[in-house]
């Protein structure tokens, strides 16, 4: 195995999360010290290559991938592409929860949801339907996300309490509980005229 491409992978994975040394260094099974070289290996062939569109951030003593910034406009340009017009069910059921749930953290949004979610968080954060509220308090300081003013006028709501309650919602049989919010949340709001949404 080669150990410098499982820190990309598991970087990757872990989304904005991120990993520390320590994290990374016991996954792989080596010396924090063995770890970081693979980590200074992996951030000078980023560093170095023009070929590739990725970038190594240490924040709060937690590593992470990252877009470089000259490649923010071509990002921005797929947010808002037609291709990216319709939210997948995955995005939707990410949306439902933090709407619901808000502020948490991606991990307590994977944990509702069983499944890893940094591909529709990023996805709702440029579309703007979801924005940082905070970060937890302790280390790696997690990003609290919630819903951005955009998600009420996406939507057509002018409060979030006019969401369906989650008692309504609980009364009805579900496999888990995603499954709850995105059933509601689909019902009420896939239907939106085609119209409306392409006012946004």
């Amino acid at each position: 195995m080669n150990k410098a491409a499982a820190v990309e992978a598991l970087l990757f994975v872990a989304g904005d999360e991120g990993l520390s040394l320590e994290e990374i260094a016991s996954i792989l099974s080596c010396s924090t010290q063995h770890a970081y070289r693979l980590l200074m290996q992996l951030q000078k062939e980023y560093d170095s290559s023009a070929e590739r569109g990725l970038m190594l951030l240490e924040v709060g003593e937690q590593y992470q991938l990252a877009t470089k910034k000259e490649y923010a406009e071509v990002i921005k340009s797929y947010a808002i592409s037609p291709l990216s017009t319709n939210l997948s069910q995955a995005a939707l059921e990410t949306l439902a929860i933090i709407a619901y749930k808000q502020p948490l953290t991606r991990m307590e949004i994977d944990e509702i949801r069983g499944v890893q979610t940094s591909g529709a968080l990023q996805k709702l954060t440029l579309r703007g339907l979801i924005e940082e509220k905070g970060r937890v308090e302790g280390p790696g300081r997690a990003i609290l996300y919630g819903t951005s003013r955009y998600f009420l006028d996406y939507f057509g709501l002018k409060k979030l309490s006019e969401l369906p309650k989650i008692s309504d919602l609980e009364q009805e049989p579900a496999e888990n509980e995603s499954d709850l919010f995105f059933e509601q949340f689909n019902q009420q709001f896939i239907d939106i005229p085609s119209e409306q949404k392409n006012d946004h």
